[in-house]
């Protein structure tokens, strides 16, 4: 793939006086989001492609692509130089030609990160996933080095603007089929695009996914929701859920620091300092685009306006589902036993010692969940393949 970063500059629209403010206000620029996001990945073995793949209205998402072998050739570069076109690994070209079902590798992953996060947070998890076929990781629009435009109040069309650009991006880099794995807000967007798109999707992965429950009518019920739950609801109207970060300006860094000393605990095996606070201070201290867009999609205390459960079911059964949940998250499960109940085939996993962020607090364990889905989806195949020739 082709790396144009330094080509693109963002097309952000600030307006008001506070907008114009913050830049000079917060103590971050693209450049300095660029190599937190470097320092993040530098504990990734295998080689990176890195693109802005450019999308309609002159958008573009940030992606990271790994279509190599664990075991690359010792004559690959660490870092593969720029192409004129972007490199299509071999399973995503046609062979129209043949009838037969082929024993091609897998559909290529795509991980959606969640809200406030980006392509860096999957540091733990790239190696390992690679190791079964080709990866691609990206920024969702409006976040981490993606474009940040400006998105619909109106719920359905945020969302529309999300799926439309995830859509884009498939085609434009020319994936035929793919499996699917979001987190948070990425899980919700990952089974609205496999609604809206199911010929695309082999196979759904959702973890810790946001915005699957209703909002509860019975206040009783709102009464058990975490506290940093209701007060990330109480923030979110009338201002970004992450409005505060930029607000502190200069003590920003500090702050999240002090209030997310979790994460440092998180990635302590491959770093021993601030790199991932700094990483998740850069990816939030910019133009809150995709931020706003999800406050647009909420209600307090964070719920979605149009609940992922009212429409999931609606998925085409032959599409599988697996879910991810993480025993110590605040995140309730319940809502994938639902799922479950309507779709008996629902995968459920539940990963020990795991929270929200279950593929960093046990990324061995999440890892490893991941690969043996992906296997067993291999397994299908080849059984359908043997029973198509027998």
């Amino acid at each position: 793939m082709r790396r144009m970063a330094k080509d693109l500059q963002p097309a952000e629209q600030r307006s008001g006086w506070i907008s114009s403010w913050l830049p000079s206000w917060c103590p971050t620029s693209l450049s300095q989001l660029k190599d937190a996001e470097d320092k993040m990945l530098k504990s990734v073995k295998t080689p990176i492609s890195r693109q802005h793949v450019r999308i309609s209205n002159g958008n573009y998402l940030w992606t990271l692509a790994f279509t190599s072998h664990i075991k690359p050739h010792p004559s690959l570069p660490p870092q593969p130089q720029p192409q004129p076109h972007i490199s299509l690994p071999p399973h995503t070209q046609p062979h129209p030609s043949s009838p037969q079902p082929s024993l091609q590798p897998r559909p290529p992953l795509v991980l959606l990160h969640g809200f406030g996060g980006g392509v860096g947070l999957w540091a733990q998890n790239l190696d390992s996933l690679c190791g079964s076929g080709a990866v691609y990781a990206l920024d969702l629009l409006g976040f981490g080095q993606s474009s940040r435009p400006l998105f619909s109040v109106d719920p359905q069309g945020a969302e529309e603007q999300f799926l439309g650009a995830l859509e884009e991006w498939r085609d434009r880099v020319g994936l035929e089929e793919i499996v699917l794995l979001g987190h948070n807000l990425g899980g919700y967007l990952a089974a609205a695009y496999t609604l809206t798109h199911p010929h695309r999707v082999k196979h759904l992965i959702l973890v810790e996914p946001w915005g699957i429950p209703a909002r509860p009518e019975n206040l009783d019920q709102e009464k058990s929701i975490p506290v940093w739950i209701r007060a990330m609801g109480a923030v979110m109207s009338p201002f970004n859920p992450l409005a505060g970060l930029r607000l502190a300006g200069p003590l920003g860094p500090m702050l999240l620091q002090t209030i997310r000393s979790d994460f440092k605990q998180k990635y302590s095996s491959v770093f021993d300092d601030n790199t991932v606070s700094d990483y998740i201070y850069h990816l939030n201290a910019q133009t809150p685009s995709g931020e706003t867009a999800f406050r647009n999609m909420t209600v307090p205390y964070g719920w979605a306006k149009r609940p992922m459960l009212d429409r999931i079911g609606q998925i085409q059964p032959d599409i599988p589902i697996s879910i991810i949940y993480g025993s110590r998250s605040s995140i309730d499960s319940d809502s994938g036993y639902t799922i479950q109940k309507i779709r008996p085939d629902v995968d459920i996993i539940v990963i020990r010692g795991g929270g929200h962020y279950v593929f960093a607090d046990q990324p061995d364990d999440f890892n490893q969940n991941v690969l043996h889905i992906l296997a067993r989806m291999e397994g299908d195949k080849e059984k359908r393949s043997e029973e198509w020739c027998g």
